[in-house]
């Protein structure tokens, strides 16, 4: 059987194997990748609260983590969820809903785009002429940035008027970000750069944190 060439082509041993239907299949992914895109909205939107209300995020969502059915993991807020899986499959399970009653599938999508939107006009009122963006990747340890939420944010800004230089060493193609400088050299794209945002924290922007602006609060866990 195909599963058991998987099991033992596994690293682990005694691998769980559930066998189902391939479209029974499907919905294991779709849904368990929104559960986990619902549970970064959930963090980012306490975030948002906390920021709105002059609240210490990190110290409220260490207190909602310490309930055990929450646990203290998938919680580190962020300028909202992307890469390859999340934003495609929380959509296509939407669209799977069509003539199905539903609202918490379209208000995860949302609330993507609600929180990117929230992002950009918190670095607005800081009026800010340029701004730096430290790297295109959605998270920490990856070279991937297919569908980061910082590319939305970006739009949104450029739209503002807003000049936006982009420090990302793994771009090799700006087509894409064709309206945007890219300054690869550290040192020049802090200085020219009047607020730096940064999906995830580098120790490397710790003589910068005057002018940074992150949600990381947990980069150091």
């Amino acid at each position: 059987m195909f599963a058991e060439l998987l099991q033992e082509g596994a690293e682990e041993e005694n691998v769980p194997v559930l066998i189902m239907e391939p479209t029974e299949a499907e919905a294991v992914k779709l849904f368990a990748n929104t559960y986990l895109a619902t549970r970064i909205a959930y963090f980012n939107e306490l975030d948002t609260y906390a920021q709105i209300c002059g609240l210490d995020s990190k110290k409220i969502i260490e207190g909602v983590c310490l309930d055990p059915r929450i646990g203290m993991y998938y919680n580190n807020p962020s300028f909202g969820y992307g890469g390859y899986c999340l934003p495609k499959d929380t959509k296509q399970l939407r669209a799977n809903f069509e003539g199905m009653p539903q609202n918490m599938i379209s208000a995860v999508v949302e609330a993507n785009e609600t929180r990117k939107q929230f992002i950009t006009e918190q670095i607005l009122k800081r009026k800010p002429e340029t701004v730096g963006v430290y790297r295109l990747i959605m998270k920490s340890n990856s070279d991937n940035f297919r569908a980061s939420s910082i590319q939305g944010i970006i739009k949104r800004l450029k739209k503002s008027g807003i000049s936006v230089i982009i420090y990302e060493p793994t771009l090799t193609d700006n087509d894409i970000f064709d309206e945007c400088r890219i300054e690869n050299d550290l040192t020049k794209f802090k200085s020219a750069s009047d607020i730096i945002l940064a999906n995830r924290y580098d120790d490397c922007l710790e003589d910068t944190m005057h002018k940074l602006y992150t949600r990381d609060l947990f980069h150091d866990n």
